[in-house]
């Protein structure tokens, strides 16, 4: 079979199965693999208004796969998404990471089963080198500060706290800042939209849930997110026993559920081998796709 031949046959299988998905969720849908960065939001802005040409479905599904990147692109495509459509929903069969995880607190549901995973918002922030997160380095000048105030730094831990930049430190935490304040505007305007009584607080079990109340679990979902000391890496695979016991966020669980989680591994399974054979760093893919 010639290469062009076979990669269109791939993209055949790919569109028949994403076209069962879109029938499930009765939704568009679109599958995100690679990092969240700037380079994307034109492309990405694009591919939506592409897709929604010929659409008149309100509601969205992203098939996320990511290892994170930039919370301002996830601000970004949020807008964008939210502009065509009024429910979107997360399906994480692998991972989404660090700004992968923010995006996914954006959506009105989030689908995983038992081996997918999320991960700590610690942002990613450029030092002018290359991509680090920013909260490591919010934690260890803290804990350089802490030290000197109590007289128990050391001379080279001294240096390294006066070469550090302030500027960069102040960018630092204005990326943990805008974490913060993105989850919190995000989960109460569409994860906790329909939480309109309390259900696991034993003294409050049946009571209205308020504004307020909302907002004060959101803010304390982003700081457990954010707590180095909780998930002691960067890249720690946060999966729903966690999200549901720790940070007591409902998902929606698809690994009993046969018909679904063979849609959603048929369909990701294959397109993952595709572009892990391709060696492509990022790929979107949706039924106009060809």
């Amino acid at each position: 079979m010639k290469p062009q031949v076979f990669e269109q046959t791939i993209f055949d299988i790919l569109n028949e199965r994403l076209r069962r998905l879109e029938d499930h969720f009765k939704a568009d849908v679109i599958f995100f693999y690679g990092p969240i960065g700037d380079f994307l939001e034109k492309p990405f802005r694009d591919f939506v208004e592409d897709l929604k040409e010929d659409s008149s479905q309100r509601r969205f599904v992203i098939v996320l796969n990511t290892p994170g990147g930039s919370a301002e692109t996830v601000d970004r495509l949020v807008k964008i998404i939210r502009y065509h459509y009024d429910e979107v929903y997360f399906v994480v069969p692998d991972s989404a990471y660090s700004a992968g995880t923010i995006f996914c607190m954006s959506g009105d549901k989030i689908y995983m089963d038992y081996s997918s995973a999320l991960g700590p918002i610690d942002p990613q922030v450029n030092n002018g080198k290359h991509w680090v997160p920013a909260l490591g380095y919010l934690d260890k000048v803290a804990e350089l500060i802490a030290k000197a105030q109590n007289g128990t730094i050391t001379s080279a831990e001294l240096v390294l706290l006066r070469d550090q930049d302030l500027a960069m430190l102040r960018s630092f935490e204005q990326a943990r800042d805008l974490t913060h304040a993105l989850l919190k505007e995000w989960l109460v305007k569409y994860k906790f939209k329909d939480w309109d009584t309390h259900q696991t607080t034993p003294e409050l079990l049946g009571k209205k849930v308020t504004e307020s109340e909302k907002e004060e679990r959101a803010q304390e979902v982003a700081r457990l997110l954010s707590d180095n000391s909780l998930w002691h890496s960067h890249g720690r695979a946060i999966g729903i026993s966690q999200l549901t016991r720790i940070l007591r966020l409902q998902i929606d669980d698809y690994s009993g559920q046969d018909e679904l989680r063979n849609l959603i591994r048929d369909y990701n399974d294959l397109i993952t081998q595709y572009i892990i054979k391709e060696q492509l760093p990022a790929f979107l893919h949706s039924r106009k796709s060809s």
